[in-house]
């Protein structure tokens, strides 16, 4: 299953790029259908683009579900998101192989466009499954060519007409539990110390609030070789300023703040700019903190923006509260694997993360040798991956 999802989507960086509703994303979930009916599981989509792959009477209820998603960021690694998918397929392989009863109807899915890495919301498909995501504001939602979201959709295939919340699914579901690799090196780094022992998988307790916000800098183009500089209205110094005033406002918070996304208006060598948009990621152990760290790093801009003559504009795209994950569901899976498996928090949202308002939830994380994600270096080693779907097989064994 690695092997034929491996080149989808490559890029000459070595990473991928598998954006949702794109023609990589078409054959990761063509690669998904395909699977399914291989091993006869009933496929469907929902009216949200999302893939489920379903053993069992899928409208019988309190249904065991695991998966995860199959889009990418751009030059993402391999293991975000597909490790989780191949994973639930394996561990379905692996329960059977084990000649277990399935006592409860038991699927896999793929969540769509997971990373927003096309329409700069994250977790779109299991946004609008819940009702995060409103019809109206998955409507609004554009790309950077312009295109809509409903546009793409069905430019794919899919047809928009029912996005939006499917309460009746959800109450369907009992459980669902999300495997992913861990995006940073707590495993690793308790494998480096003897007295602590080595740890292929954990079991997740949290998600800090998060959230994504576009802070727009508008100033006055002009020439670069002729305007003097006390004469300029320069939004990249504002925005330059403000990318240095969140990476120390998130350092003394204890908190993470990453301006990774940036465009620029015209965009010429020689031209003083007239625009930048910058799109920044914050995170936090608690929603006070980040909540503050934003402010501060908002109330900078705007500091700057005026010695600057340049307009300052912050616009929320999304926002996560904390999430702790299903307490009975997260010790249940400690349980199961033995009872000495590490419980850790992380910054990094998922669609687990969306689904615990809904559903009792629960994550596994698999070993990150480098800690490093997001990134074509991501990996994870082979024996590592196999012990994360034993122990997968193991937790939905207990379920089902």
């Amino acid at each position: 299953m690695w092997k034929e999802l491996l080149p989808i989507g490559r890029a000459g960086s070595g990473g991928y790029r598998r954006f949702a509703w794109t023609g990589p994303d078409a054959e990761c979930r063509a690669w998904f259908r395909a699977q399914a009916e291989a091993r006869g599981l009933a496929y469907e989509v929902d009216a949200n683009g999302n893939q489920w792959a379903w053993a069992g009477d899928k409208d019988a209820g309190d249904a065991v579900v695991t998966g995860s998603h199959l889009d990418s960021v751009p030059d993402g690694g391999a293991f975000d998101g597909p490790l989780g998918v191949i994973s639930a397929f394996a561990a379905h392989d692996e329960l059977r192989a084990r000649g277990v009863t399935f006592r409860r109807p038991f699927a896999v899915v793929n969540f769509a466009d997971e990373e927003g890495a096309r329409f700069g919301v994250a977790c779109v498909g299991s946004r609008l499954l819940t009702g995060s995501l409103t019809r109206e504001g998955a409507h609004a939602l554009r790309d950077a060519e312009g295109i809509s979201l409903p546009q793409a959709m069905e430019a794919a295939g899919h047809d928009p007409g029912a996005l939006g919340p499917e309460p009746e699914r959800l109450a369907r579901i009992g459980a669902f539990v999300e495997l992913h690799i861990e995006q940073g090196r707590t495993l690793a780094a308790a494998s480096d110390s003897a007295a602590a022992g080595s740890h292929r998988i954990a079991v997740a307790s949290a998600i800090w609030p998060h959230g994504r916000w576009r802070f727009d800098f508008r100033g006055e183009a002009n020439h670069a070789g002729t305007t003097r500089l006390e004469d300029r209205r320069d939004p990249m110094l504002t925005y330059a300023n403000t990318v240095l005033a969140a990476r120390k406002k998130a350092r003394l918070a204890g908190a993470l703040a990453t301006f990774g996304k940036v465009t620029v208006e015209p965009n010429g060598v020689n031209a003083v700019p007239s625009r930048v948009s910058g799109w920044l990621d914050s995170r936090a152990p608690d929603e006070e903190t980040l909540a503050s760290v934003v402010a501060q790093i908002e109330t900078a801009a705007a500091e700057r923006g005026g010695r600057d003559g340049v307009a300052v504009e912050v616009t929320r795209e999304s926002a996560t509260p904390l999430v702790e994950f299903d307490h009975a569901l997260r010790d249940r899976l400690v349980e199961l694997l033995g009872g000495q498996v590490p419980v850790l928090p992380t910054g990094a949202g998922h669609d687990a993360g969306i689904l615990s308002a809904s559903v009792p939830t629960a994550m596994l994380y698999v070993r990150n040798p480098t800690g490093v994600s997001h990134s074509p270096a991501e990996f994870a080693e082979e024996d590592d991956c196999a012990a994360g779907v034993v122990a997968l097989a193991d937790v939905l064994e207990g379920l089902v």
